[in-house]
């Protein structure tokens, strides 16, 4: 019997301090949970906005894939490396004729395939093409080569992230959230055997407003003018959820989250 797919997902990665809490807290779940498969978002991993080839490269030292979502179109320099590269996706949501892919197969280190698939939600977000659709299309040509699916769902609201972990229930592996940065508390498998989690969280400095410096967000929120926003400094965090899949079944047998920060050194599910 193969062994078992031990996915490690991580939230999304904000800018410096997410990429310097990714080096420094990614061995230890390392030691603990022995991934198979790590995937990361890394949408902001640039400045807190968008993603270069550079940051990109750094970022594939330590993961095995990268998803993204609205911001992976803010650094122009990383269009032509969606075309090249099979492990960084955009949303598979947007229109046709954009740069790159947003689903494909990769093998983790057992040799065992696994089907990754980014999309992109429309609520309080630009208006593309239904997640809905094209999660139907594209999971049917990603079960013709394996049962394991693990779908990142890059959505603003938490009803449409929750209505597409029921409506992909028994259909892939796990429906992971990301794009809101703010853990939640709901991880479980739904009773199809789909892993599912509203949100991750992120990876970033702690004492922030989602990864970005407290006295900009509030300064947007106070006065309702735009505000440049930057990544925040001080005690570094990396949130994560683990899950645990048969490859024969497609099926998660375990979820848990991790959160792991500068503070004590300890981790909490």
């Amino acid at each position: 019997m193969p062994d078992n797919v031990r996915l490690l997902f991580v939230g999304d990665i904000i800018g410096r301090p997410g990429r310097q809490a990714l080096r420094r807290f990614l061995p230890s779940l390392w030691q603990k949970y022995k991934p198979t498969v790590v995937i990361a978002n890394g949408e902001n991993a640039a400045g807190g906005v968008g993603l270069t080839v550079k940051i990109a490269e750094e970022l594939f030292a330590h993961v095995d894939v990268i998803t993204s979502g609205n911001h992976i179109w803010d650094k122009k320099e990383i269009f032509p490396r969606l075309d090249k590269n099979q492990r960084l996706l955009r949303p598979a949501n947007y229109p046709p004729g954009n740069p790159g892919q947003g689903g494909g197969i990769i093998e983790d280190r057992a040799g065992q395939r696994i089907g990754v698939l980014n999309l992109q939600g429309r609520v309080f977000m630009e208006p593309i093409d239904c997640p809905f659709r094209k999660a139907d299309e594209e999971i049917s040509l990603l079960k013709e080569k394996t049962k394991v699916i693990i779908v990142d769902f890059h959505a603003e609201a938490t009803s449409e992230k929750q209505a597409l972990g029921w409506y992909l229930d028994g259909r892939v592996s796990a429906v992971l959230g990301t794009h809101t940065h703010v853990p939640t508390a709901d991880a479980r498998i739904l009773p199809q055997g789909t892993a599912f989690i509203t949100d991750v969280g992120m990876v970033g400095a702690y004492d922030s407003i989602i990864g970005v410096r407290r006295e900009q967000a509030l300064q947007r929120f106070i006065s309702g003018r735009p505000q440049r926003f930057e990544p925040a400094k001080g005690q570094l965090v990396l949130m994560a959820a683990f899950v645990e899949i048969d490859p024969a079944t497609g099926r998660a047998l375990a979820i848990s989250q991790e959160i792991i920060g500068e503070e004590n050194g300890s981790t909490a599910k």
